[in-house]
């Protein structure tokens, strides 16, 4: 059930109307705030043209203002490289004292890193962390040597993305306390990534419907 704040918000948004990037902005900003520093989120939909869709659609940007999270990466390595993830900010760094706490159900990041030479040991967790959506593979670029650099980069504000099974792609691209201008940056270069993926779509025409809308907030349509 819809409460009190989001409706008064949705009475201020012309449901029939497709708003510039900046005018929605605006809306959003002028909605009554929740008592939390509210995610500004991207929901986008696609032309599919089957009813089925190829889930394996995914990506990634590096959002200009960060995501306004803060993002725990646990990164399973060894040696050398376990060294790099620790100067690098990683905020947890083992092996199989990792694979152990998983194994106990203790889960506490949101990125999983790993390097190819521990995977025969995150192999051992993957019923647990791979319904989670955490489990490491060398096509998420989550599974590499570059371990330095993905740890930095995920901390930055590093976005992955993917498609649902419905077609759609949902993305959280800031905090309601961002200023409108770094909202709009974070925004727009995410779907500069979402337009430069390659789809199963009609060529310039993947994207057929997009709104923002903060956590607690009706959705505002915005020109695609």
């Amino acid at each position: 059930m819809k409460n009190k704040r989001y409706l008064e918000s949705g009475k201020t948004v012309d449901e029939g109307t497709v708003y510039s990037l900046e005018e929605a902005l605006k809306l959003l900003k002028g909605f009554k705030k929740a008592k939390f520093d509210e995610s500004v989120e991207v929901h986008v939909n696609l032309n599919t043209i089957s009813k089925k869709v190829p889930q394996s659609i995914t990506g990634s940007v590096s959002l200009p203002n960060g995501t306004g999270k803060s993002v725990r990466v646990a990164v399973i390595a060894k040696g050398a490289k376990a060294e790099e993830a620790i100067a690098a900010g990683a905020d947890k760094v083992g092996c199989e004292d990792i694979v152990g706490e998983i194994q106990a159900g203790k889960i506490d990041f949101d990125v999983l890193l790993a390097t190819p030479d521990c995977m025969k040991d995150v192999t051992k967790v993957a019923r647990i962390i791979g319904p989670r959506g955490l489990m490491p593979t060398p096509k998420a670029g989550t599974v590499t040597m570059e371990i330095a650099a993905a740890v930095k980069n995920y901390k930055a504000g590093l976005l992955r993305w993917k498609v649902d099974s419905s077609g759609n792609i949902h993305a959280a691209c800031g905090k309601i306390s961002f200023s409108e201008d770094k909202l709009a940056e974070n925004i727009k270069a995410f779907m500069v990534s979402v337009r430069s993926a390659k789809m199963p779509f009609p060529a310039g025409s993947a994207v057929r419907k997009i709104s923002i809308a903060t956590t607690m907030s009706p959705g505002v349509r915005v020109s695609a």
